[in-house]
């Protein structure tokens, strides 16, 4: 079975350090590299929550292909991007069911809204998980 490596980000600068490991460690463990952006959508009038989501996705795409660019390409891994909506440690323990997850890369600003959950989060992971400051 391959290997898989999540890195969840949260398009900012910082977020390059962190798909800056998980490129290496995908290099070093000739794993695949699923790099995940999450966000949540909040309706402001109704009718909108289409376009909103369309936004934000044409939004995350754009800051995504300079990070592609400066970070992924020509480095001789494989790897995809994914925005999907809902809390972080919800589709990170969604992703870990539904995939050979062998490592998870956190970016410390991607907030997963406590304490409780980051811990809760890594109880039902189990995976090595490594947090980027």
């Amino acid at each position: 079975m391959a290997k898989t490596i999540l890195c969840t980000i949260n398009l900012p600068e910082s977020s390059k350090q962190a798909v800056q490991w998980a490129v290496t460690m995908a290099q070093q463990l000739d794993a695949h590299l699923t790099i995940l952006y999450t966000y949540r959508l909040i309706q402001s009038q109704s009718g909108e929550i289409v376009q909103l989501k369309k936004r934000i996705e044409q939004e995350a795409s754009k800051q995504f292909q300079d990070i592609e660019k400066d970070l992924l390409i020509g480095k001789g891994i494989s790897y995809d991007f994914r925005t999907e909506v809902g809390f972080v440690s919800d589709r990170i323990e969604d992703h870990a069911k539904k995939n050979n997850l062998n490592f998870l890369v956190i970016d410390k600003n991607v907030s997963t809204n406590s304490k409780e959950t980051f811990e809760e989060l890594m109880e039902h992971v189990h995976v090595p998980t490594l947090v980027i400051p």
